[in-house]
């Protein structure tokens, strides 16, 4: 089954409104796009449109929460965090105020749009800033959890949503932790870890079950969180396997994939490849499945890394 990862963001922003009365949501001009509508109509008391001006979307919002309110901004990734970083690093991280920025379209989502609304960058750019958390919901029912998770964390935090209806992965009563990666399968002596995060999760859940029909074994795990990283779980799943792929919708560079390598350089060095975007811009498409094709996102490319990284720990 596909559902859309920013559809359950919608949902699990109107359930925390129902919580806290003290959650407010601004957009700019984007609420239909990024899911913040229903919210409106629920609430509209607490909704806030600011116009096409992402900067004072942000500014806004942490004077809001140093007054006592949990704002949500949701905005397209490109433009929050890309056009919004000063605001977020001085206004709200400096601070340490509960300001939740939501980046819609991430990835590959906005296929059409082509490289100027494809955002390959946010997570390097939003795990960099002290005190900011990054989380990457993987599907539909993550994403309602995950809204809920951030909206009572008290801090800074960077939702990232896939625009792409996905397969989802996960059930509605599943664990889901801020800082805590979820095995999505174990694998009775495997070989390799896949670490991901959003939905190509999907796409290494496929690799682990063509891997098994060929004798090699791998476990799957997804790591929603980017920061704070769980250093424990990913060591863990290092010295159970003795090799890792990592595979993401991002720029290699500065993502999922480098904070991984962080923590295995530092605490348990294994061989290490890599799936994701290779120092390169956008384009326009069709459609998604033809940018992950192109980037080298699908199966068969994380297929080829994991029996590559087999092969380099045996040497």
């Amino acid at each position: 089954m596909k559902k859309s990862i920013r559809d359950g963001f919608g949902e699990g922003l109107i359930e925390a409104g129902e919580r806290d009365k003290n959650v407010v949501v601004l957009t700019a001009d984007l609420g239909e796009s990024t899911r913040a509508e229903g919210f409106k109509e629920k609430f509209p008391e607490r909704f806030f449109e600011v116009g096409v001006a992402e900067q004072s979307l942000v500014t806004v919002a942490a004077g809001m929460a140093e007054a006592g309110k949990i704002p949500f901004t949701t905005s397209y990734a490109v433009f929050s965090p890309g056009r919004t970083f000063e605001q977020i690093k001085v206004t709200a991280a400096l601070n340490d105020v509960p300001v939740k920025i939501v980046g819609a379209h991430a990835g590959f989502g906005a296929a059409s749009y082509g490289a100027t609304h494809e955002s390959l960058e946010d997570i390097a750019l939003m795990r960099v800033i002290p005190n900011m958390v990054v989380v990457a919901p993987c599907d539909y029912e993550e994403a309602k959890k995950a809204t809920l998770a951030v909206a009572a964390n008290g801090k800074p935090s960077y939702l990232r949503l896939a625009r792409q209806e996905s397969e989802v992965i996960t059930k509605p009563d599943d664990k889901f932790e801020i800082g805590k990666v979820n095995v999505l399968r174990y694998g009775e002596k495997p070989e390799a870890a896949i670490i991901g995060c959003g939905p190509i999760l999907a796409e290494a859940l496929k690799v682990a079950d063509v891997l098994k029909e060929k004798e090699i074994d791998v476990m799957v795990i997804n790591c929603h969180t980017i920061k704070p990283i769980d250093e424990e779980g990913i060591v863990k799943a290092a010295k159970l396997c003795g090799a890792v792929v990592t595979c993401e919708e991002h720029q290699i560079a500065g993502g999922l994939g480098s904070a991984v390598a962080e923590v295995l350089a530092k605490k348990y060095p294994v061989p290490i490849e890599f799936i994701g975007v290779k120092d390169s811009f956008g384009e326009s498409a069709r459609n998604w499945e033809e940018l992950w094709a192109k980037y080298g996102l699908m199966a068969k490319n994380i297929e080829e890394a994991v029996k590559k990284a087999i092969v380099r720990k045996s040497r």
